[in-house]
């Protein structure tokens, strides 16, 4: 009786597929996948690869984005189930509104949104990039969506004020200051790592505010051997992998955890390889208008 895993690989082969996985994926399932990285990584890694079908290891608006990038590709997500509630939280029709009320604006939006909001869009932006895109737009107003706090962290750098649109990562949100400090109380001599989406008083504990690429490269390169780590528990996984001489503690293996990122299993992977679902496709309007706001934000 073969393994999950051989059937996999076996199904792989057969399909000309590639098995791409965002860091907050569950240990089996980032270990199985070709490549691991945050949701811009593996969009713009999908559509460089020969392969033609993409099975894509995270939540629906990344695959959105691969397919919206590899129009000529199949993206397949094992379980089209796996949402995000910030990208849920603004949709195309709230954004109009929006744009209504400040008709001399941009709209900068996080890639954490759907394919209809980046339709609406002047430009994206991922959590790394954020300050150089909103920086690039000049001395004119901007409305942010759907990040509150990532607009927040932005606009302090830049010294602006945004306006911004009240959507949150549930995840991040459940990350408290007072757990970063007690933290820091056990390992006094750990970096504190946080994710941007985090809310002020856990960003303003933070030696260093990274995407989760960000993370991971930071924590290669520094000299430091221990790390406490603000986001969500799945990146320990890669972070683990990628240093093992150095030691990593989540903030809360308990609150950081998105149930969404969870849903991908082994078991899926192996039945959207063997039925060739859950084919993700935007309609080809939304994707026209949708594909510039993102190719404006990569021509930085």
């Amino acid at each position: 009786m073969k393994t999950i895993e051989e059937q996999i690989q076996e199904l792989k082969v057969k399909r000309g597929a590639v098995i791409i996985a965002h860091n907050y994926q569950i240990d089996e399932v980032q270990a199985i996948a070709d490549f691991t990285g945050d949701s811009l990584e593996l969009s713009r890694k999908a559509a460089q690869l020969s392969e033609e079908v993409v099975v894509f290891c995270g939540v629906h608006f990344m695959a959105e984005t691969a397919a919206i990038l590899s129009p000529e590709k199949t993206i397949l997500i094992p379980d089209p189930d796996a949402g995000c509630p910030m990208a849920d939280m603004v949709n195309a029709e709230q954004l109009r509104e929006l744009k209504a009320k400040h008709p001399g604006a941009k709209v900068v939006c996080y890639v954490n949104s759907s394919a209809d909001v980046k339709a609406e869009s002047d430009i994206c932006c991922t959590s790394s990039n954020a300050v150089k895109v909103c920086e690039s737009l000049g001395d004119v107003e901007i409305i942010f969506v759907p990040d509150r706090n990532l607009g927040a962290f932005v606009a302090k750098k830049l010294g602006k004020e945004f306006i911004l649109y009240n959507g949150f990562c549930p995840t991040h949100e459940r990350i408290r200051d007072i757990d970063v400090l007690a933290m820091k109380e056990a390992h006094p001599n750990a970096l504190v790592l946080a994710h941007p989406e985090c809310n002020q008083p856990v960003r303003d504990l933070a030696d260093e505010l990274l995407s989760t690429g960000q993370m991971c490269h930071y924590a290669t390169a520094s000299a430091a051997k221990e790390f406490i780590i603000a986001t969500e528990v799945g990146i320990n996984y890669r972070l683990r992998t990628e240093n093992p001489d150095k030691l990593f503690y989540s903030v809360s293996e308990d609150r950081a955890v998105c149930p969404n990122m969870k849903k991908i299993t082994m078991e899926k992977i192996l039945w959207s390889l063997q039925d060739m679902k859950e084919r993700v496709i935007v309609p080809a309007d939304v994707a026209a208008r949708a594909v510039g706001c993102i190719e404006r934000m990569l021509e930085l």
